[in-house]
């Protein structure tokens, strides 16, 4: 089933393209028929900068179970990340 959904998301980063780091300016997520993984269906995630041209990508598919727990590990990550970053800055201004 292709449904040629896809959700867009303005994001600001850099990912490792082929020859070298890039500006990333959106990500476009869809559940689909991959191109190269081994998977009926993939959730794929292409990351681009649009003013650069089709080439600056970086592209992922995953299985729908990898997605999940991508999305898991991310959600981890960015609460204890943010934890301990208001933690250190509540030690700074009270020190």
């Amino acid at each position: 089933m292709c449904t040629w959904i896809i959700e867009k998301a303005n994001i600001s980063g850099h990912g490792k393209g082929v020859a070298d780091w890039l500006a990333l300016t959106k990500a476009n997520v869809y559940y689909d028929h991959p191109v190269s993984a081994p998977l009926d269906h993939a959730l794929i995630i292409d990351f681009v900068n649009e003013a650069a041209g089709p080439g600056a990508r970086v592209s992922v598919e995953l299985s729908a179970e990898s997605a999940h727990e991508l999305v898991k590990a991310i959600q981890a990550a960015l609460a204890t990340g943010q934890a301990q970053h208001d933690l250190a800055m509540a030690t700074r201004s009270t020190g």
